[in-house]
């Protein structure tokens, strides 16, 4: 049940639609902590998937702007980015591991307490004032900007690319790789 723009797209303000993002990845964390077998399996891979392509959506269109525009962004943004790479290190060892592994369900809600807390910083420091700052107008040109950035996302966690430089120089060539990784798994489960 991966998240598509349609189920998201309820919104086409930058702050509601990350905020929609926010709620899905916290239903997503119950679905796979409350399940089990293939069922908690592909919860996750549709966890790992929209953690993955949110993150760097941000990094590319959302905490750029916010450096830029906000009252003290600069150390805003750089205790996002540090939230950032720590759970996408953990997310990356988690993606490696088997969903039936019995360290699995303590790492994965280590993940999610670390994922949640971000998010809530991000709501309540980063959209909070991006809202404030921008009219509707901006703020729908950065969700088509999101969404776009979102298209051509790696589908997997990159640590170390928390820059949106580093995510238009790795990102094109991550997602390819990323989405035919995504079909040969998706091909094996189903056969």
């Amino acid at each position: 049940m991966t998240t598509t723009r349609a189920q998201v797209a309820g919104t086409d303000d930058i702050v509601g639609l990350l905020r929609e993002q926010h709620s899905r990845i916290r239903d997503l964390f119950d679905l796979v902590l409350s399940s089990s077998g293939d069922a908690r399996r592909d919860a996750f891979q549709d966890l790992v998937r929209l953690l993955a392509v949110h993150e760097t959506a941000e990094e590319e269109i959302v905490h750029p702007v916010a450096r830029r525009r906000l009252p003290g962004g600069e150390g805003i943004v750089a205790d996002r980015l540090a939230e950032e790479r720590a759970a996408k290190e953990l997310l990356a060892e988690l993606d490696g591991m088997d969903t039936g592994d019995p360290a699995f369900p303590e790492k994965l809600d280590r993940l999610r307490i670390d994922v949640l807390t971000h998010a809530r910083a991000e709501e309540r420091y980063e959209f909070e004032r991006l809202g404030d700052e921008f009219d509707a107008a901006q703020r729908r040109a950065m969700a088509t900007a999101l969404q776009a950035a979102e298209s051509t996302a790696p589908t997997h966690p990159r640590p170390g690319t928390e820059s949106a430089t580093k995510n238009m120089l790795v990102g094109p060539a991550a997602a390819i790789a990323d989405r035919v990784r995504d079909m040969i798994r998706k091909s094996r489960s189903d056969g």
